[in-house]
């Protein structure tokens, strides 16, 4: 893999294979992020580096700070492994051998990444995907199901950072793949 290998972040429907998918046809609030990357990536790979990125760094520092919700780079590296069921502020709601999905502690959203190999040969590549489910609340006075205000409000910056969060992700694939060489 190395930075000519890299597409652009594709926003795209969310696979019906997804374990992220139950949420999108309750008609709660998904997305899908995407990028294409050069070479073959494995899922182990993808979750350890998007955890251990450097933006995602930050974001655990404040789980750490805000809700006493500490991570570390090996507890990341046990989350893709599959030898912990939680990580900083999320536990494992599912998990294949090419995707993973997280709740958070309150059990409002989701997150969710998968790897899946695009193209053989020369032309080998790894479709990444990052997703992210917000359960709807539900109207007590009129009994409808919608995103909670607070993540309405937010949508459009967590638009911009699920982005930066895959880019980040890519970046410590990159930095990694030029150690090992």
């Amino acid at each position: 893999m190395h930075k000519a290998g890299l597409s652009q972040i594709m926003v795209r429907p969310l696979p019906e294979q997804s374990l992220l998918f139950d949420y999108h046809a309750k008609g709660d609030y998904t997305d899908c992020f995407t990028i294409d990357v050069a070479g073959d990536v494995s899922q182990q790979q993808f979750v350890i580096a998007f955890y251990t990125s450097r933006l995602f760094k930050v974001e655990r520092f404040v789980l750490k700070w805000l809700v006493a919700k500490p991570s570390t780079d090996p507890e990341a590296e046990k989350l893709a492994n599959g030898s912990i069921d939680s990580f900083a502020a999320w536990t494992v709601e599912g998990q294949e051998p090419n995707q993973l999905l997280l709740c958070d502690y309150q059990g409002r959203t989701r997150s969710w990444l998968m790897a899946k190999p695009v193209g053989k040969g020369a032309e080998a590549a790894t479709r990444l995907f990052f997703g992210t489910g917000v359960v709807s609340a539900t109207n007590r006075k009129t009994g409808r199901r919608s995103m909670p205000l607070p993540f309405r409000l937010l949508l459009g910056f967590h638009r911009r950072y699920a982005k930066a969060l895959l880019r980040s992700a890519v970046m410590r694939l990159i930095a990694r793949e030029s150690s090992v060489s």
